[in-house]
């Protein structure tokens, strides 16, 4: 099979719906997989919507969906402060700054957009840890949604008022834990990282973190700089921007509050896939 046939091959499985025969005879494959090789503990249930997500975002190569399935069990398990809590009441007083949104529609590609504002998050009172875990417990939601699963997800940086108190955070491990999450420890497509208002000390903490980002990775980060309006409009169309960055749709605040009402509403599922004892 040639490489146009294998890439058209992918494709017309992503696109697939979960109970196609292809699709399921996928999933029984990388189960039996997961059983033969008898890793424990498992810190996923091997359903059937589990492991979809797995082979979507590796485009149902076989290989690298086993070694995503590995890398996010290992993270999991060997990263509990992160991992072990997922639900919103533990980090409920960050919800409410409004550090981050999900935008309400997707950009032209079918990609989910996050933003993230780095202004909300105070270092003295949130640590990174808590941070990340924001951060897990919204991807943990997103991927639930087969579209995203397709076509995965493009996220906004708002790198205003980053101090040294926030380096100060990024240690070494957590810089190494954050690019693993990006690059190949989570079932999602991350398509772009896009840094507004960046600092120019900045620069040394993902200088920390690039190293150990894939290369296809590094080549979708994108910096626009504190005048960022127009380049950051020529990847997202203003119809879909928040009226901060831009945008023609609600405030940032009001996208917010309805994301942190989205994640209070999923408290039962994020508890379900938990590590509580």
């Amino acid at each position: 099979m040639s490489q146009e046939e294998e890439e058209e091959r992918q494709r017309n499985l992503n696109e697939l719906p979960d109970d196609s025969p292809l699709v399921q005879a996928a999933v029984a494959e990388l189960r039996r997989r997961a059983k033969r090789e008898d890793i424990q503990p498992w810190s996923i249930a091997l359903s059937d919507a589990s492991l979809v997500r797995f082979l979507r975002a590796r485009d149902f190569q076989h290989d690298l969906a086993w070694k995503l399935l590995k890398n996010y069990n290992k993270c999991r398990t060997e990263y509990p402060e992160a991992n072990a809590d997922l639900r919103p009441y533990s980090v409920l007083s960050l919800l409410h700054t409004g550090y981050h949104a999900v935008l309400k529609e997707r950009d032209p590609s079918g990609s989910r957009v996050i933003i993230y504002r780095v202004a909300r998050w105070d270092p003295k009172v949130f640590s990174a840890i808590e941070v990340f875990r924001v951060s897990l417990i919204t991807s943990e939601l997103i991927v639930r949604e087969v579209e995203t699963q397709r076509n995965g997800v493009k996220v906004i940086f708002d790198l205003q008022g980053w101090k040294f108190a926030h380096a100060l955070q990024i240690s070494p491990a957590m810089a190494k834990r954050i690019a693993a999450v990006l690059s190949d420890s989570f079932p999602l497509k991350v398509r772009g990282i896009h840094l507004i208002n960046e600092p120019l000390f900045f620069h040394p903490v993902f200088a920390l973190i690039k190293p150990f980002m894939s290369e296809k990775m590094k080549n979708r980060i994108h910096m626009h700089g504190d005048d960022y309006t127009q380049s950051l409009q020529e990847c997202f169309p203003a119809s879909i921007l928040p009226e901060e960055y831009g945008g023609k749709t609600v405030s940032m605040e009001q996208l917010s509050q309805e994301w942190t009402d989205f994640i209070m509403e999923s408290a039962s599922y994020l508890l379900s896939i938990s590590l509580l004892a």
